[in-house]
């Protein structure tokens, strides 16, 4: 579960149809979704939607949202993402204990938590200390709703990225991938998901979720180092390669361990 996620797609588990097309829109990770997606009369309907996908296309390898562990539905979600080799991973919506993430990781499942509640940043040393927890992930509208956030205004900004910093700094603790920020709602608005993606790739994020395909480029765009950052990787290492040094100078600047572990990091995200 460490490799690299730009871009997790959620696709609802109600629409079938859409499975292998999502599947096949070049995002790093696909996420069926069995929570939010789904009315609450259609979960069964959904749920056996995604059995009958993960039973005829076995070579898939996709991660399943479930409903929250409070809700009724999560034992039964729960027990159809166990019994499927090509689920790989469950992301647990409004996660707020140790013990919700334990019931999945019982499972056989690497679990995505997903920071979307108050109760849930709180818990944020317990969730990402849990075995198991291969990332966080960011509920950012669920949480500015419960919090009373107005979208799109400079105190929701202030808001989410003191959260976004605790996030990055329990999974940096923790030894976990890079989290995951939140869904950007409106997907006709590229120039804004740009910015975001842009903003919270150099916070220290390594992807977002998204809703719709079209997003998935402009993320990835966001998320690949620039040309110079490139060609500045390469000198960077070249030198140290060259000289077995781990401190010199390079156009005036100095140059020591972190700076060339930097370098190699953004060679590393090279496709």
């Amino acid at each position: 579960m460490q490799q690299q996620i730009r871009s997790a797609l959620f696709v609802p588990a109600t629409r079938p149809e859409r499975f292998a097309k999502a599947l096949a829109a070049g995002a790093d990770a696909v996420i069926i979704d069995l929570e939010d997606a789904v009315q609450h009369d259609l979960k069964d309907q959904a749920r056996e939607h995604l059995r009958e996908f993960a039973s005829a296309n076995p070579q898939s390898s996709f991660f399943v949202r479930t409903n929250g562990a409070t809700t009724s539905w999560f034992n039964a979600d729960l027990a159809l993402c166990a019994a499927y080799d090509n689920i790989k991973a469950v992301l647990l919506p409004k996660a707020e204990s140790a013990q919700q993430l334990q019931q999945v990781t019982g499972a056989g499942k690497a679990v995505l938590p997903i920071v979307e509640s108050a109760k849930g940043v709180l818990a944020l040393d317990e969730l990402a200390a849990q075995q198991g927890v291969a990332r966080l992930s960011f509920g950012s509208l669920d949480l500015m709703l419960e919090l009373g956030a107005t979208p799109d205004t400079a105190g929701a900004a202030l808001l989410l990225n003191q959260i976004r910093c605790q996030i990055l700094l329990h999974s940096a603790a923790c030894g976990l991938a890079a989290p995951l920020d939140g869904v950007y709602p409106n997907f006709s608005d590229q120039d804004g998901l740009s910015a975001l993606a842009r903003q919270v790739r150099d916070m220290g994020f390594g992807g977002m979720l998204c809703i719709h395909p079209a997003q998935i480029a402009t993320i990835h765009a966001a998320f690949a180092p620039t040309a110079a950052d490139t060609e500045w990787a390469k000198r960077i290492v070249a030198m140290a390669d060259s000289t077995g040094s781990l401190a010199f100078q390079m156009d005036g600047e100095m140059v020591d361990a972190p700076v060339i572990e930097r370098a190699r990091q953004i060679l590393r995200q090279q496709p």
